[in-house]
């Protein structure tokens, strides 16, 4: 059966990408069809999607510096959003209750506060799927989105334990002594190679920390966070996380189904929950309000603001948990869920066109732009550069390095990862922080001098949003990509990219060549 549900998932996401959807969408549409159908989730589906959730927590660990959280705009930007958002939905819930039903017994400020709390989440699922599909969960607005969703899980621990009462045992003190094995961790991830062992590997630490912190009454996902946290300094981390994003997909799936199968919907419900969805809207302006006065870049918060207006499956936790402690009328669970679901649509198709939007409307929110920004958002520069390297992983850096041998000083590489271009520039390299597709960052570098930029990014459409955007700005130099397929090449040359390499073709071009040099320069045997 399961097998079943996650074929009509497939379907689903499949008729839907055909039409220019995100895939998520058809999976959140096949377990309401499903649901209609008289079909229920099971133990099964639920362990699929548990998994998937663990794992996903840990490849988020995995990429994140811990210093983020420790940054102002993360913790300050997290709290007074949770506050001011109860504050003002609450009292939204509970004044239109008394003006529906002439008194205030359809709904009380316990259970108006409850839902506003369930609702101040959002999802970490639906954020990191899309950011991920989009590649910028290395940006500035991708990190800041990530800390904050990393701060907001903290916030639903603390309210597990406090609403159950559920501490944790004294052996959590024992969870201590796991920083000391990181070392013993490292070896064994050495040891794990570059082959099947090492998701396997992931998966043993990933599992491993969500059931040592069940053991002590701690929420498990908490672990698999933290286990990946303690792994990012390792040099195998980006390819661990690249080894799960696979396996991580695919169970996702089953949670995307299992909310569409929660429960059955009347058509009140269906209203309540349409009627929670324009609350999006007052999410994304206090997302806005908060990051632009903590001096973020009008850019950083729009985005940001965009990728985190929905509602978080830790919504249905504690709309559950509130449920089972007679807290909360039951039918509020499945408003909740249906609330929940239509959001991760709405971002998964608005944030599709987010650059497109900012670039329509960057004149007027720009406004609110503090002038004493931050030092994280202050324009770079480059200085006599004639050639730009977009993307500095190993494609990228393998190109800088070539041709910074032909043609010295003149070649400067640019990266959305602050930390590695933080490593590269201690290697002596000319390199910048910057996100490619950021309209803001092209008007504001001098690539006047610039000859060729060279987009070494794997996915074809940040390639042509960045070549839009260079032409925007007024760049009249050569642009080149990469791809990885036959038919991307056609497709990045007839959306205005001069030059495309198949990297597998040119690859293999290159070692052939180079290979019979080799041979050919050997003295004859005699």
């Amino acid at each position: 059966m399961e097998f079943a549900f996650l074929l009509f998932a497939f379907i689903c996401g499949l008729a839907v990408k055909l039409v220019g959807i995100p895939p998520l969408v058809g999976y959140l549409a096949a377990g309401f069809v499903l649901n209609v159908l008289g079909f229920e989730s099971n133990t099964a589906l639920q362990s699929i999607a548990d998994l998937g959730i663990t794992i996903m927590l840990f490849t988020i660990g995995l990429k994140l510096n811990i210093k983020d959280l420790s940054r102002r705009e993360v913790w300050a930007g997290s709290i007074s959003h949770t506050l001011i958002w109860i504050a003002v939905v609450s009292g939204i819930l509970y004044g239109a209750a008394a003006l529906v039903a002439s008194t205030t017994n359809v709904i009380d400020w316990q259970s108006a506060a409850l839902i506003a709390f369930a609702l101040s989440f959002s999802s970490t699922v639906c954020v990191v799927k899309v950011l991920e599909e989009s590649g910028e969960s290395k940006t500035r607005h991708g990190r800041l989105a990530i800390g904050i969703l990393v701060m907001q899980d903290v916030f639903a621990v603390i309210f597990l334990v406090a609403a159950t009462g559920k501490l944790p045992t004294v052996w959590a003190f024992g969870l201590l002594a796991i920083p000391p094995l990181v070392p013993v961790f490292y070896k064994v991830l050495n040891q794990s190679g570059h082959g099947e062992l090492l998701p396997l590997t992931g998966f043993i630490l990933a599992l491993g920390g969500y059931h040592v912190f069940e053991l002590v009454n701690i929420k498990g996902d908490l672990g698999a966070l933290i286990f990946g946290i303690l792994m990012a300094r390792h040099a195998k981390a980006t390819e661990l996380a690249k080894s799960l994003m696979s396996f991580k997909d695919l169970f996702l799936i089953g949670f995307f189904l299992s909310i569409g199968l929660t429960a059955l919907p009347d058509t009140q419900m269906m209203i309540l929950a349409l009627l929670f969805t324009l609350l999006l809207p007052i999410k994304a302006l206090l997302f806005f309000g908060i990051l632009t006065q903590l001096r973020l870049r009008a850019r950083t918060s729009y985005l940001t603001s965009l990728v985190m207006s929905n509602f978080s499956e830790f919504g249905l936790i504690v709309g559950a948990l509130s449920v089972s402690l007679g807290l909360l009328a039951e039918d509020w669970l499945v408003v909740i869920a249906l609330a929940v679901s239509i959001s991760f649509v709405i971002t998964s198709i608005l944030y599709r066109t987010s650059h497109s939007q900012y670039h329509r409307i960057k004149t007027e929110i720009k406004k609110f732009e503090r002038p004493n920004r931050l030092k994280a958002d202050v324009y770079p520069h480059i200085d006599d550069a004639e050639f730009l390297v977009v993307g500095m992983g190993r494609v990228g850096l393998g190109a800088f390095q070539s041709l910074s041998r032909l043609v010295d000083s003149k070649v400067w590489g640019m990266d959305a990862d602050r930390v590695k271009i933080n490593r590269l520039k201690n290697e002596g390299m000319n390199v910048i922080v910057g996100d490619g597709e950021d309209v803001d960052l092209w008007d504001n570098l001098n690539i006047q001098n610039v000859r060729l930029v060279l987009l070494a990014l794997p996915s074809i459409e940040d390639a042509i949003n960045i070549s839009n955007q260079l032409k925007n700005a007024g760049y009249s130099g050569k642009i080149a990509a990469i791809a990885r397929y036959e038919d991307e090449v056609d497709y990045l040359l007839s959306r205005g990219v001069d030059k495309v390499f198949n990297f597998f073709t040119e690859a293999g071009l290159g070692f052939a060549e180079e290979s019979l040099a080799f041979v050919e320069g050997e003295p004859s045997a005699t």
